[in-house]
């Protein structure tokens, strides 16, 4: 392949299937599994002062046993807030204070919670999958837009190419599917 603009937009799509897996990667982390992991709390936002502030900008939040976080608010009037936004987040936690830090115990996952967990992430795994196919559909649409200027070998090659990419894509999805199910079977 020798066409400059197919060469540039096969480019364009390893950074677009980066992206997706990437994001795939920061859900799946987000998905709790039974052990403690500050980055349940990554998207816990708190009202302070009127403005919707993430937990982890306003606290220090430290993993204190396998199953227990402690988050620290640098601002202790902030505490009640808090803990009504990690209530409100749904994230099957009870959180509880004494005052100063608020402590989240992780409880040992049910075996209905779990497959609740591994649905979950077979969802987002192929919503992944959906948004690799759409880009490799708006690069082949390029492609289509460009055969005026190739020849019809550096098209084929270009479609291969393309497909080659997302097929790898979408076995590195399902990769990190089973990685996360068999973390999330692990008793």
């Amino acid at each position: 392949m020798q066409n400059e603009k197919l060469i540039e937009q096969s480019t364009k799509i390893d950074e677009k299937f980066n992206k997706v897996i990437e994001h795939l990667k920061s859900e799946f982390s987000a998905m709790r599994a039974g052990r403690a992991n500050p980055v349940v709390l990554s998207r816990v936002l708190v009202d302070y002062y009127g403005t919707q502030t993430p937990l982890n900008q306003m606290a220090n939040i430290s993993v204190t046993d396998a199953r227990t976080l402690t988050v620290s608010l640098y601002d202790v009037s902030a505490l009640k807030e808090a803990k009504k936004a990690i209530i409100a987040a749904d994230l099957g936690l009870n959180p509880v204070d004494d005052g100063k830090v608020i402590r989240l115990s992780f409880p040992q996952l049910t075996e209905e919670r779990r497959k609740d967990l591994i649905k979950q992430v077979r969802k987002t795994g192929e919503d992944s999958k959906v948004a690799l196919r759409n880009e490799r559909r708006d690069a082949l649409d390029v492609g289509k837009k460009l055969k005026k200027e190739v020849s019809e070998d550096e098209s084929a090659e270009y479609e291969k190419l393309i497909q080659k990419k997302l097929d790898g894509a979408i076995e590195k999805v399902d990769k990190l599917i089973k990685e996360k199910e068999a973390d999330l079977l692990e008793i």
